[in-house]
């Protein structure tokens, strides 16, 4: 920095010495003297500050952004992600016999290996190149993503930097055919008569296993068919945790508050809109802790959130997020997500972060016309695996899962909503309790449903 401020000043007393130095300037009067020097002053100045954004364009590396413009999705790491472990040496040895198992042609056995290496070393940018590059072909999307870890890892990596830049718009361009064809499904939505009588039961029953599937993503041991009996009838369930009970109705206070004031609102969500969901959500379980930032730390897995101290700082961070321009450049799916995410990593409540980072999420989507969307306690593991990867530096597989919910939401409605033929095979009902179903047999929805 010395350096360039002694050539700045020489360069300086140069030009002043060459363009107005000359015997006639010496009789020219103190004032002139000062008006020249000041003018020679700012153009040194403008040059000193235009040379860079004219050489980096020509001759520096180009950026991130030059390939994806606008918003990133992809979040910069907290913190450093390479660390050198005692399972580095037997990855890179898993590595080498991966590449040995490719070039022979066993991509079996050579899948195997690269997923076995990034196990043992996740973060390491040569397994993580050379299995993107091994999976290119075939899933473009994972590949780029491992590119995109790599460059969180090693930001001066050219190989991974080339690599993302030849796959980043063909993934932006399947994330925009999958978008546009969930937005397809809504507008399909939107041509059901509002008096369809298959309609009202499909958004009931909705209602119900919405409560039920986010209580049971955190613990709660209630099935859907006790879940939908307190809510209608406000009837204790024996055997079940007053706690328990509360959670139901905290969920259901929280959601008739959405329906009854957010999807009026005219103006763009806030913080204090925020707060009032996880004042009804704990309303009833914990009112000491309803609609309060959290004064303790907490973990949650691996992941450390921002210490109580700061819990003011990173929610007046989200509320200026929400009310910016940036989340309107954005597809709303990709804004419900990005909302979610945000808010459960600050984890700003000692409990209901998530109840209440999936009701702001449906909130979002619900006021861009989506149904609002169940994310099931059967895909709890890869709801917290996606959240897991958004924390080490790409949310957009989390947006995905979001997404691929979305989609599954919206056909569940038009399920519901389909007269099917006589002979027609029908898709089989939700089962009761808290069963791992498989996709195919996990329909929310039946037609003939009372």
């Amino acid at each position: 920095m010395a350096d360039g401020v002694t050539q700045l000043c020489e360069l300086y007393n140069r030009l002043r010495l060459s363009l107005f130095w000359t015997p006639k300037s010496r009789n020219m009067p103190p004032i002139a003297h000062l008006i020249i020097a000041s003018l020679t002053g700012v153009a040194v100045a403008l040059i000193a500050s235009y040379i860079p954004t004219i050489w980096r364009p020509l001759f520096g590396r180009p950026s991130l952004e030059s390939y994806a413009p606008g918003f990133n999705l992809v979040l910069a790491p907290q913190t450093a992600l390479v660390e050198k472990t005692p399972l580095q040496g037997e990855a890179l040895h898993a590595l080498k016999l991966a590449l040995d198992m490719n070039s022979e042609g066993k991509r079996d056995k050579a899948l195997k290996l690269f997923k076995q290496a990034e196990a043992l070393s996740p973060h390491h940018p040569e397994i993580l190149l050379h299995y993107g590059e091994f999976l290119e072909e075939d899933d473009i999307i994972h590949a780029e993503h491992l590119y995109a870890r790599a460059l969180a890892v090693s930001p001066g990596n050219s190989r991974a930097f080339a690599n993302r830049g030849r796959t980043l718009p063909k993934v932006r361009q399947l994330d925009q055919e999958m978008l546009d064809k969930i937005d397809n499904k809504r507008d399909e939505l939107f041509r059901i008569p509002k008096g369809s009588l298959a309609m009202k039961r499909a958004i009931t029953e909705a209602y119900y296993k919405h409560i039920y599937h986010s209580n049971a993503i955190e613990g709660n041991t209630m099935t859907l068919s006790m879940t939908r009996a307190i809510v209608e009838t406000r009837m204790a369930v024996p055997g079940k945790s007053i706690l328990e009970h509360n959670e139901v109705l905290g969920l259901d206070e929280a959601m008739k508050f959405i329906n009854g004031s957010l999807l009026q609102k005219q103006e763009k969500l806030t913080l204090d809109d925020v707060l009032e969901i996880h004042r009804r959500v704990l309303g009833h379980a914990h009112p000491l802790e309803a609609g309060r930032f959290r004064n303790t730390q907490v973990f949650v897995g691996d992941h450390v959130p921002p210490g109580p101290m700061d819990i003011e700082k990173h929610m007046s961070e989200f509320n200026n997020w929400l009310l910016s321009r940036e989340p309107e450049i954005l597809h709303p799916i990709e804004f419900a997500a990005l909302a979610h995410y945000k808010l459960v990593y600050i984890h700003p409540f000692t409990d209901g972060n998530g109840r209440t980072s999936r009701l702001v999420m449906n909130s979002i989507l619900m006021r861009a016309g989506f149904p609002p969307v169940i994310i099931r306690y059967q895909d709890r593991h890869d709801y917290y695996e996606f959240l897991n990867v958004a924390n080490h530096g790409d949310v957009r597989p989390f947006i995905r899962f979001v997404a691929r919910c979305t989609d599954r939401t919206i056909d569940e409605y038009l399920s519901a909503t389909t007269i099917f033929p006589v002979g027609h095979s029908r898709p089989p009902e939700l089962t009761d309790g808290h069963d791992d179903l498989n996709d195919d047999d996990a329909y929310m929805f039946s037609a003939d449903k009372e």
